[in-house]
């Protein structure tokens, strides 16, 4: 038996996903495999990942995320897919101009500043570590901070002549990371507009994305508590759209800002 099931594709800043509302699943049960398929950009619709938009779990939340990589696996948190489930839920009329919701690290707080500038307040950030050892590498220095998923942060001078896909799978499993593993980012100082370059290599999605919202807090905490950045942090991802990360050092908390687009809407079947 197949079922016909519409989704909508958006992206944040090119890191793109699959929305889909929970009760157009109709009792369907996406495992990993089918999700893999659905996010495989040549035999799939394609994505970075896949997000299903459900009921909260209290009164205080408009809506769950429920986020899964491309790789099938459900992951804690995802930034940018967080800013697309508020502009997705206002769509499907769940919220309205602010609200709030439940993902695997917990509640957020969203704000929609217009039809497609949304802001989420993200979970404290947690295990910042400035000195972290991971052996020998072509860089001096290694950052790690957790902001609902662990990111590795390294400075870099030229964000172009960065292998990506060699370092960032090698980091992806180093051992002190195991056994989920890391996001690995990489940031340069963009001397024109003081704006900051960053790249990722994303586990789960196993390549180098187009932006990582948890990424470029991860990276704007770093470089706030290195004292080469200051609050707002303003980020160019490899997409080319900018992300700001507010940065409250005594709080420990975070606020992302920045792109969260409707590319298209479609429907998919599903065999049973």
């Amino acid at each position: 038996m197949s079922h016909l099931i519409p989704f909508v594709k958006m992206h944040g800043a090119g890191n793109d996903f699959i929305m889909i509302d929970h009760h157009d699943l109709d009792g369907v049960n996406l495992g990993p495999d089918r999700i893999a398929g659905l996010c495989h950009r040549r035999t799939g619709v394609g994505a970075d990942g896949l997000i299903i938009i459900g009921p909260g779990s209290s009164p205080d939340s408009s809506f769950r995320m429920n986020y899964y990589n491309a790789d099938g696996g459900e992951a804690e948190m995802c930034g940018n897919g967080a800013r697309c489930s508020v502009g997705f839920a206002h769509h499907l009329g769940l919220v309205q101009d602010s609200c709030r919701f439940d993902t695997q690290a917990g509640l957020l707080d969203g704000i929609r500043h217009g039809d497609e500038d949304i802001e989420v307040r993200l979970t404290p950030w947690r295990d910042l570590d400035l000195e972290i050892d991971v052996g020998e590498t072509p860089w001096p220095a290694h950052h790690s901070c957790d902001t609902g998923v662990p990111h590795l942060v390294i400075p870099v001078d030229d964000i172009e002549t960065v292998p990506v896909m060699e370092w960032g799978l090698r980091l992806r499993h180093h051992p002190d990371f195991s056994p989920e593993g890391t996001n690995v980012n990489w940031v340069a100082r963009e001397d024109k507009t003081g704006h900051f370059l960053m790249r990722t290599y994303e586990r789960g999605v196993e390549e180098e994305t187009l932006a990582c919202g948890t990424g470029a807090s991860a990276v704007a905490v770093v470089l706030c508590r290195l004292g080469v950045a200051s609050s707002p942090v303003h980020l160019q991802t490899r997409g080319g759209d900018l992300l700001v990360v507010s940065v409250d050092m005594e709080k420990k908390a975070l606020r992302l800002r920045g792109p969260a687009v409707t590319s298209f809407h479609g429907e998919v079947w599903i065999d049973e």
